[in-house]
């Protein structure tokens, strides 16, 4: 029995890698996406279309809001006390491609369609090595963005004069500093 299941498996595997070598990379197009600037929710969206996408400058990605601090990212090992927890700004810290990978993937339903992962390339910097393959450049259709409502954007204003305010007393500080030692020499 066992060694009739181990047979059946290896022929599975046989018939799946026939497959993959029928496939005929040279027709396909590859989509590039430069990440630069781009929200990641956004950016993450429009990968999930397309079939086969380069990611470039992942680590240039943007998130909106203070997700950078607020999401956190939970794993677990199932043994107690074993909850590990990392916030986003470590996880882009450490592999900006995971971030973009998982986003990717959590958008997508658990079904054929995660089969994507082989489909997308994603590289922290502007260099890739596809440049065998023809690629098309995608250019982001115009998002639609809403105003903030008043509440929000009189919060904004006040952290930005906020902001504004310590810098000038940073600089006041220095220049007061920068003058007695003129005086002291």
């Amino acid at each position: 029995m066992r060694g009739s299941l181990l047979s059946m498996c290896q022929s599975y595997e046989l018939k799946a890698l026939a497959e993959l070598r029928r496939i005929d990379l040279e027709g396909l197009r590859w989509r590039v996406f430069d990440a630069k600037g781009q929200v990641l929710g956004w950016l993450a969206s429009q990968i999930v279309v397309l079939e086969r996408c380069v990611v470039l400058n992942a680590k240039d990605i943007c998130v909106i809001g203070r997700k950078m601090t607020g999401k956190i990212y939970y794993s677990h090992i199932r043994y107690i006390g074993h909850l590990k927890e990392r916030k986003l700004k470590d996880h882009m810290a450490k592999d900006p491609t995971e971030v973009i990978r998982k986003v990717v993937m959590c958008m997508l339903p658990r079904n054929k369609l995660r089969d994507a992962d082989r489909k997308l390339r994603i590289f922290a910097e502007g260099e890739h090595t596809f440049h065998d393959r023809p690629l098309e450049p995608f250019v982001m259709p115009p998002r639609k963005v809403r105003e903030m409502c008043p509440r929000a954007r009189c919060a904004m204003i006040r952290a930005q004069k906020k902001d504004q305010d310590m810098e000038a007393k940073k600089a006041e500080g220095e220049a007061a500093k920068n003058g007695k030692a003129t005086v002291a020499a």
